[in-house]
């Protein structure tokens, strides 16, 4: 699977070239592996992250497998998102959700103050042999206290 999109200034157009994304998640039985020396956020985490820096024209990429949900199946699933931008700020952003998931609630359907300017729900679409989703952010857009 492949996630894709483009990060824009908080003005909603300019591309924002420099940030980088954290992303994390399960694996398909909605476990977060480990293999058992992990320190710092791999402990939590598990080793199913990575760190993307948006390229000069706000463009971002990543290759990951699609996230099962937890064994308790009362969430989506899901693939977490954390923003550092390159004056420091950070902040979590919320999740990519799927937009075929059974267990999207509501409010992750249509959230009343959706971060970086979108849910975060992901339509995939097959392009040749990988599922795509795309997503493009708005930096700071809903994030509380964002300046």
């Amino acid at each position: 699977m492949k996630i894709t999109g483009t990060v824009y200034q908080s003005d909603g157009k300019s591309s924002a070239a420099g940030v980088i994304l954290y992303n994390y998640h399960t694996n398909q039985k909605g476990v977060y592996p480990i293999q058992g020396d992990e320190m710092g956020w791999a402990k939590r985490h598990g080793y199913i992250r990575g760190w993307v820096k948006i390229d000069i024209n706000g463009g971002y990429s990543f290759y990951t497998l699609k996230p099962g949900t937890y064994p308790n199946r009362t969430q989506p699933a899901h693939i977490h998102l954390t923003i550092l931008e390159p004056d420091g700020k950070y902040y979590w952003l919320g999740s990519h959700f799927f937009e075929d998931d059974s267990l999207l609630t509501e409010k992750e359907k249509s959230p009343s103050s959706a971060k970086g300017g979108s849910s975060g729900i992901l339509r995939l679409r097959k392009e040749n042999n990988l599922f795509v989703g795309k997503r493009d952010i708005i930096l700071g857009f809903n994030v509380p206290g964002y300046e």
